[in-house]
């Protein structure tokens, strides 16, 4: 009897995680219809940022895909910090057109600091009205511009662009990071925006009015843009998603070269949750402030990998118990965990429906589990090991 009212508690605590990925993804179900986007004089300037460190292999054909966008070319400059290279990813990207910081003091942490280097020492006096964030290996789509200025006008301080993968062709891990980021987009981002919350920052495609930078500064840590968006959510601004704004970038190719950045990502989350979460509980409450309860929630509820291996590992317990050993649990505790696993398993699948995603998706989708597993061994090595997790270059170039 005591067990049972254990597994009760349990299913407790997965249902309201659970229930509250239902309502990220029911809300992503509507889709607005696209902004217009026609240009008004005088037009809004915009600042390109791109940190990059040993980026020669993209660089250059980053930087002329920028400069070639669908917007007057003196209402914007890129600008390219590059940071501690060994290269030629300088003498790359001022020969494409862009404007070159070389970074060789300071920090060398990574993309936080080379951007709040570069923002204390272009934006004092600049004449811009918005900075858009990109990383060296972004091919950015060609109203990207005209897009951002449309929905400052609208009054949004900070816009985030949907962020896609361009490489799915090249390995199974490329083509569950694409599968993925379909479906985070649309729940994360789209489901959040639909609500009136805060969308994610992706540390790519993303545009911030100038001011905003100004008064809340760069994120810090090993994931930057997340402690960024808490930051924001605590200043009172929220990130309005514009899913036409897009941006696409590659995946790593092997679970070994996404090993790095992912242990990075776990461990950078859970510093900045324990910074802010319950700052942002506090004034959520107090304030009412739905956007900033979602980002509590966000902080304190476990992933959804963690939720479905917990449900999995419960459900086969109970099966196995009742089966090979005696029948000591109630038969609806037991349908309960399996609808539990059921919706789990169809979460991301909806997600691809909603997407228009091809079979493609599907397919490798199906091949979550491994995934999980693996993310879930990363988290656990991240909260338990003693050995410091530092920022380590992701690969890019390798895309033919």
């Amino acid at each position: 009897m005591l067990l049972t009212w254990i597994l009760i508690v349990v299913l407790i605590i997965v249902l309201i995680p659970t229930l509250y990925l239902v309502v990220l993804a029911l809300a992503s179900i509507y889709n607005a219809p696209p902004i217009a986007t026609v240009f008004r004089q005088p037009g809004l300037r915009f600042m390109i940022a791109i940190p990059a460190h040993n980026e020669a292999s993209v660089i250059e054909r980053t930087v002329k895909r920028m400069r070639s966008l669908n917007y007057p070319p003196e209402l914007f400059d890129v600008h390219i910090v590059a940071d501690f290279c060994t290269d030629e990813t300088a003498s790359l990207a001022r020969n494409a057109g862009a404007i070159v910081h070389e970074r060789n003091q300071g920090p060398r942490t990574g993309k936080g600091a080379a951007l709040s280097w570069l923002f204390q020492k272009a934006l004092k006096e600049s004449g811009y009205d918005a900075v858009i964030i990109f990383d060296a290996d972004t091919l950015v789509e060609p109203n990207f511009l005209r897009i951002m200025e449309a929905r400052l006008d609208q009054g949004y301080q900070v816009v985030q662009g949907q962020h896609k993968i361009i490489n799915p062709d090249q390995g199974w891990f490329p083509a569950l990071t694409w599968a993925m980021f379909l479906v985070d987009n649309r729940y994360q981002n789209l489901g959040r925006a639909n609500l009136g919350w805060s969308a994610k920052n992706m540390g790519d495609s993303i545009c911030l009015r100038t001011e905003v930078l100004r008064k809340v500064g760069w994120g810090s840590g090993l994931t930057e843009d997340y402690h960024l968006r808490q930051k924001l959510l605590l200043e009172g601004i929220r990130i309005h998603y514009e899913p036409t704004a897009l941006g696409l970038g590659e995946a790593p190719l092997t679970w070994l070269q996404a090993r790095a950045q992912r242990a990075r990502w776990l461990k950078g989350t859970r510093d900045s949750s324990r910074q802010f979460a319950n700052q942002l509980l506090a004034q959520g409450f107090k304030t009412r402030n739905m956007a900033l309860l979602d980002g509590a929630l966000q902080a304190y509820f476990p992933s959804y990998s963690t939720l479905t291996l917990l449900s999995v590992f419960v459900l086969c317990l109970l099966l196995f118990i009742n089966l090979f050993v005696r029948a000591i649990f109630p038969y609806v505790l037991i349908q309960i965990w399996g609808i539990l696993v059921v919706l789990l398993f169809l979460y991301p699948l909806f997600g691809l429906a909603l997407e228009r995603a091809p079979v493609k998706a599907y397919l490798v989708m199906l091949t979550g589990p491994l995934f999980i597993f693996w993310r879930t061994w990363l988290a656990f090595r991240s909260r338990f090991s003693r050995k410091p997790v530092t920022w380590v270059r992701t690969a890019h170039g390798e895309r033919k």
